[in-house]
């Protein structure tokens, strides 16, 4: 059982500003994560992958590395503990093209 109680508002602050230092490809490589596919964590007007950002918050308060089948990341999972510590996430934007 993953212990979410330990990951605060500042963890998940830091795993975005770590997201936007590294890019994309280089996050999800160094924290075993792939792109979002349902929903995206919004934070200053910027689109993020929430059980990626989580996964590393949770790895910056424990020191514990979670693999994306440690978790769920839906509205069940990822999704709640980010909304509980006030964040948005929504349902992600299709592409137009």
């Amino acid at each position: 059982m993953v212990a979410w109680d330990r990951v605060t508002r500042r963890h998940v602050l830091r795993a975005i500003q770590e997201y936007d230092r590294l890019g994309p490809e280089q996050f999800f490589s160094e924290h075993g994560f792939a792109p979002t596919t349902t929903y995206e964590l919004v934070w200053n007007k910027r689109r993020y992958p929430p059980k990626a950002i989580l996964g590393a918050a949770y790895e910056c308060a424990t020191g514990q590395q979670l693999g994306s089948g440690d978790f769920e990341g839906g509205k069940t999972g990822a999704v709640r503990v980010l909304v509980t510590l006030g964040f948005t996430v929504q349902k992600k934007l299709r592409s137009t093209r």
